[in-house]
């Protein structure tokens, strides 16, 4: 027995010590201090962002408020007109001078910087793009703050990671906690943010990147309490579902979310289509965009802004079946038009406000067919904000989270997955993609397929080829050689083939209109070896 007590204290260190060594190496105590300051710096960013949005209200809706209904139901129309008119002058001139993209960023632009090694976010292009979406929402323009936020806490976070040596997958985490942060800051939902950043960024769950996304997320629940108080998002009135035969009723709610949610990502790029095919110059699109959702906010005033104010309406039962029905048209045609006028802007908030129009209507088309079984008006508002946000987004688990978190409706869990479930379910069957997918495909840049086929359509031919000597006599391709040369922007999926059909080895790699000159050489030993090495290390990051 004292053999075995003696023994005790080096099978404990022989037992603990590797894991301790392991966690040194992958330099976790750097990562989780960094994810403390990313998740402070992004919150306080956050509080700013939406302080400012308030801020830009006043020169049109003397209101600093989220009210944004109410203030413009008390200014003369001229003034709506004139908000996002001037906001689409300023706006205007800051796509077009100063910042290189023409566009402001979105989430799209953070999971294209997660999927592409190397691939860093500017901070300057992401603080002149805050502020671009800051004076864009502040002004009227009918979008989210999620996106920009979103974008403003990963650009902050990649500048971090940028200061220290880290490995790709602890700068992707870090990117992922700044992420967690914003949406924590931004909505007081800290779960969500957490889920959002596994499910949507990172496109996986992984332990060791899970602590420092909690840490941030918390950090950043913690300074927006401290800053706007407890509150939800959304006060909703009490509700309860009547009974169990209701829930053909939800699965039905589901399908009709799932035809909103297509028919609004349709119109989305359908207008931004039109958008890039207009001869109007870059800095007077947002004008005109401003012109047209003024003259639909003058009409229907519901529509300006975030929005949260006509959707705590629909939450309340405080609107009538025409005008929700009617805001579900206005609403996605004025957010249409402000994402293709080139204001800043995201798609959560309209895909909430959508939502709770579309089961508020439903739920008192409800209580007219079925007046003894129909739950209240808030309870189908709230399914049809999960639903029909979580089709969009792509993200249906940190989806239904957020609507939790956000209206405090814990009660409803079983009615909401399945709303949502289905929503999500069907939108991909009939469309296949979410909003951000097919952002990023018409980019050229496909993360959806799995981690083989991310690697064969991402990585490029500069990515792997060997250069020649600095001191090496420049090479020319031989015309009497019948070889298709490589591009350095070649996808590997183009190389391998183009190893495979004709049977090389190697093959030389020239740019584009150039002289013939040989740029270096791609060897198909090397293009194998990269792909193996890339799905090995998209492995590790998943399962570690």
């Amino acid at each position: 027995m004292l053999e075995i007590l003696r023994a005790t204290p080096a099978r404990i260190r022989q037992w603990m010590m590797p894991n301790i060594r392991a966690y040194l190496d992958n330099r976790q105590p750097v990562i989780w201090t960094l994810s403390l300051v990313i998740g402070l710096s992004v919150a306080i960013a956050a509080i700013c962002f939406r302080l400012l949005i308030g801020v830009v209200q006043v020169y049109w809706l003397g209101d600093t408020t989220e009210q944004v209904l109410t203030a413009a139901r008390a200014v003369p129309w001229y003034m709506i007109l004139a908000g996002p008119v001037i906001g689409g002058i300023v706006v205007g001139v800051m796509i077009a001078r100063f910042l290189p993209s023409r566009r402001t960023g979105g989430v799209a632009d953070v999971i294209e910087a997660r999927a592409i090694s190397g691939r860093r976010l500017s901070l300057r292009e992401g603080i002149v793009s805050s502020l671009a979406t800051a004076f864009s929402l502040g002004s009227g323009a009918s979008a989210g703050r999620e996106g920009p936020v979103i974008h403003l806490g990963a650009t902050l976070a990649s500048a971090v990671g940028e200061r220290f040596s880290l490995p790709d997958w602890a700068r992707r985490t870090l990117l992922a906690a700044g992420v967690a942060s914003a949406i924590s800051a931004s909505f007081n939902a800290p779960i969500a943010g957490v889920l959002f950043a596994h499910e949507v960024i990172l496109g996986h769950y992984a332990m060791r990147a899970f602590v420092p996304i909690v840490i941030a997320s918390t950090i950043g629940a913690i300074v927006s309490r401290g800053w706007f108080g407890e509150a939800a998002a959304f006060i909703v009135p009490g509700y309860q579902i009547t009974s169990y035969f209701e829930f053909p009723a939800f699965a039905l709610l589901g399908v009709v979310c799932a035809v909103v949610a297509v028919a609004f990502q349709f119109v989305l790029f359908a207008a931004d289509y039109l958008a890039r095919r207009t001869t109007i110059p870059l800095w007077a699109l947002p004008i005109c965009g401003g012109f047209l959702v003024g003259t639909l906010g003058i009409a229907f005033p519901h529509v300006l802004g975030v929005g949260y104010e006509a959707t705590d309406m629909a939450l309340w039962g405080q609107l009538p079946l025409l005008l929700m029905l009617t805001l579900i048209v206005v609403k996605t045609l004025a957010t249409a038009i402000t994402l293709a006028a080139r204001f800043g802007g995201g798609i959560f908030s309209p895909a909430l406000y959508l939502g709770a129009m579309t089961g508020g209507a439903f739920g008192i088309m409800a209580a007219w067919a079925f007046p003894d079984l129909a739950s209240s008006q808030a309870l189908y508002s709230i399914l049809g904000m999960g639903a029909v946000a979580g089709a969009v987004l792509g993200a249906p688990i940190s989806t239904t989270v957020i609507v939790f978190e956000l209206t405090g409706g814990y009660a409803l869990s079983i009615a909401l997955l399945l709303t949502v479930a289905i929503a999500h379910g069907i939108t991909q069957a009939l469309h296949g993609h979410s909003y951000f997918q097919w952002q990023l495909e018409m980019r050229g840049l496909f993360v959806q397929d799995g981690a083989h086929r991310t690697v064969l359509r991402n990585v490029r031919v500069m990515d792997f080829m060997t250069l020649p000597p600095d001191d090496a006599e420049p090479e020319y391709l031989d015309p009497a050689q019948e070889i298709t040369p490589l591009k350095p922007t070649d996808t590997l999926e183009v190389a391998l083939r183009a190893f495979d059909t004709g049977g090389h080895r190697k093959l030389p790699v020239v740019a584009d209109g150039s002289d013939g000159r040989i740029l270096g050489w791609a060897e198909q030993v090397s293009a194998l070896s990269h792909f193996n090495r890339r799905l090995i290390a998209a492995s590790e990051e998943e399962h570690r």
